[in-house]
């Protein structure tokens, strides 16, 4: 063959390789979307297996002899019933069931299902302890296709109470794996049945936090191996008479999510003793953890506490366990740290704790009071409503207000802190410049700062500025409560055109309200930097920590997308991810960690805005501590989560000098490897 023939051969060779993805890429199969499995997968097999399982509990009963019985439906996600050993239909399912009952008078569940649980850590000689669990050794009888009763093995005393709600609790999980690499929980359902025994309505029932709270930062919800997905059905099990045996602590509902939510501020984890489970045969630590709207938002409780019928029992029914799991070094038998005073029943509590009172007075919602929210602040409100001389290479001058919130404008010459903070372009910042605005002329009830640095000569498009600022404030001056506050005011960003082309605002990439989906408010340096669309204006692709490391220290980029997408990676890194911050402040992220599931791309992104090709006219990221030293735009967003030494080859051989980055080649959007089909769940 010529070596025409051969070259010609060869180049048509390279050119199936870069569009076989797109000639792979097939219509979604029907009833997916493109964040789902299944939407791949071949659509014989789909139609085969059915990815999935509901379970639901159509009837319960308990006989007067105590026999409990309850009626099961598993079907597939379309609605088609399956069989429960695998055989007519494709994957056995699993059951597990529990019973539990509310007694009369009473808030909490008490489980009839329960095992006596040994410790096993090794040298433990704790005695055994009482566990709420699944029943084990009942029958299952089928009725027909996909409908099945379970007569469980445990027997509720022929003293029962018949006139107060009971409920039936079921996870069933089908096991495809025969036939497809599932997630955890992806073909995982639960289901919760409340009745009364004696036929008459249910009027009682305990629902406090719903599920759907939990998934606004979990994404979804999953405990015990994937198999419990539903803050409904958790709550049958984790009941006062849950105690594990290694270490004696209370599995409880409210105590065990107080507790590992508040983590490292817990006072006996700062006191020195590490809040941990023994489970398993391995140790659940949890003495890390922290809140992510750190420790002043964990006052917030409507964070977890809302949307459901009892979502108010913290106000209305307190209680020395769920109380005493966040305040841990109170002694309720003693009154240590109890204002001396011993507490012996629960009953007593709303006598000192009403639901609400004066701002950090012993009501349950004073005693919550986060300072930064507190009404005694005369508050600080921005606004920019200008910017001239905005030319390339002039001193742009800047007309904002500062207000109370009162609208009275406050004076800036005695404010703690004032800065305008300007960027540009706003197609891809690139550094900024940051300048005390104290010093900013008065003009009526506005002011005027004048930048003392000049905007590029060659600058062409939009630029941005932003205020930050905050005035140390004292609330309850005075008084034993007497503190001094930071009143912050929250970022303001304006658009302007520097070369008389139409105003053109940065791209937004991710919302506040998606933000504040988990971290309910963003109070970042301090506080002063609430607002994510201000955060990008400084945390850009040329900007290091290098002006705070010692020196000869190799510097760490924080740009935004790799700052976000490491922190939230956390324990999921391969390297070491430190910044340095203002002050010399260490901060490592490599046990942080997200816990939702992070190729939900959605739970931060706005729809649209992680797709491959990325727009046109982003810059190179200085990224000096990875693997590749300068990265262009998308490989900046995919090595922040990717951090192997292979990604970071796969990304630099398909980076060319001249022709940049050709990752849309095989994970655009109609591609066989596409940013949503690699990150479906």
């Amino acid at each position: 063959m010529s070596s025409r023939k051969l070259f010609f051969s060869g180049a048509i060779a390279l050119l199936a390789v870069f569009t076989m993805p797109l000639a792979a890429q097939k219509t979604l199969n029907p009833g997916y979307t493109k964040h789902d499995k299944a939407a791949y997968l071949d659509q014989s097999l789909v139609n085969f297996i059915r990815p999935g399982v509901t379970v639901k509990i159509v009837s319960a009963t308990i006989a007067k002899d105590g026999t409990i019985a309850a009626r099961v439906t598993i079907t597939d996600p379309k609605g088609m019933p399956l069989d429960r050993a695998g055989i007519t239909t494709p994957g056995p399912v699993s059951m597990s069931v529990m019973a539990a009952y509310i007694p009369a008078g009473k808030t909490q569940y008490v489980s009839y299902t329960t095992n006596v649980a040994k410790a096993t850590m090794p040298g433990n000689t704790n005695a055994s302890q009482i566990q709420a669990a699944n029943d084990s050794g009942g029958t299952w009888t089928k009725n027909a296709d996909g409908d099945y009763t379970y007569t469980f093995k445990t027997k509720a005393p022929t003293t029962f109470d018949a006139t107060v709600t009971h409920s039936i609790g079921v996870s069933a999980t089908r096991d495809l794996s025969e036939f497809i690499t599932q997630d955890e929980w992806a073909s995982v359902s639960n289901d919760v049945f409340n009745f009364v025994p004696d036929g008459s309505a249910v009027k009682v029932t305990r629902s406090v936090v719903p599920t759907a709270v939990c998934n606004g930062c979990h994404d979804p919800l999953i405990g015990h191996g994937g198999s419990r997905l539903t803050m409904e059905l958790c709550i049958l099990c984790h009941t006062p008479q849950t105690v594990n045996p290694d270490t004696l602590l209370s599995q409880d509902m409210p105590v065990l999510i107080h507790k590992i939510h508040m983590g490292k501020n817990l006072p006996s984890v700062i006191a020195g003793t590490p809040y941990r489970i023994w489970h398993r045969g391995q140790w659940s630590d949890f003495s890390e953890v922290g809140f992510p709207s750190g420790i002043d938002e964990l006052k917030t409780c409507e964070v977890c506490h809302q949307k459901a019928p009892q979502a108010n029992n913290y106000l209305t029914v307190p209680s020395r366990a769920a109380c005493g799991a966040c305040h841990d070094n109170v002694n309720f038998a003693s009154g240590l740290n109890h204002v001396n005073l011993p507490q012996v029943s629960d009953n007593e509590c709303t006598n000192c704790h009403k639901p609400s009172g004066a701002e950090f007075d012993s009501s349950i919602k004073g005693g919550h009071t986060v300072a930064t929210r507190s009404q005694q602040l005369p508050g600080v409100v921005f606004a920019i409503t200008a910017v001239d001389n905005a030319k390339a290479g002039q001193n742009p001058s800047v007309t904002f207000t500062v207000q109370g919130k009162d609208g009275n404008s406050l004076d800036i010459t005695k404010m703690s802190f004032l800065n305008l903070v300007m960027s540009g372009s706003t197609t891809d910042y690139n550094g900024y410049v940051s300048e005390d605005a104290r010093k900013a002329k008065p003009s009526g009830p506005q002011f005027v700062y004048t930048f003392t640095a000049a905007l590029p000569a060659k600058a062409t498009g939009s630029y941005a500025v932003g205020i930050e600022g905050y005035n140390n404030f004292t609330v309850n001056p005075g008084t034993v409560n007497s503190t001094v506050v930071r009143d912050v005011g929250f970022n303001k960003v304006f658009y302007f055109p520097v070369d008389g082309s139409k105003v053109a605002p940065r791209r937004q990439v991710v919302s506040q309200a998606l933000c504040a989906g988990c971290h309910d408010k963003l109070l970042l340096h301090g506080g002063i930097r609430q607002n994510v669309e201000y955060c990008v204006v400084c945390h850009n692709p040329t900007v290091t920590d290098a002006g705070v490391r010692k020196t000869g220290d190799i510097p760490e980029s924080i740009n935004f997308k790799t700052l976000i997408h490491k922190i939230h990676t956390g324990s999921n890194l391969t390297n070491d991810f430190t910044v340095i911050g203002h002050g010399g402040s260490i901060n490592n992220y490599n046990g942080v960690g997200y816990v939702g599931d992070r190729r939900d791309c959605l739970k931060c992104h706005l729809p649209g805005t992680y797709d491959l090709p990325l727009p046109d006219g982003l810059i190179t990221q200085t990224t000096p501590r990875d693997y590749l030293t300068t990265q262009g735009p998308a490989t900046a967003a995919c090595l922040s989560c990717h951090t192997t030494k292979a990604a970071a080859a796969h990304a630099w051989t398909m980076t060319s000098p001249t022709l940049g980055e050709a990752c849309d080649a095989c994970h655009g959007p109609l591609s066989d490897a596409s940013v949503d089909k690699v990150h479906a769940r």
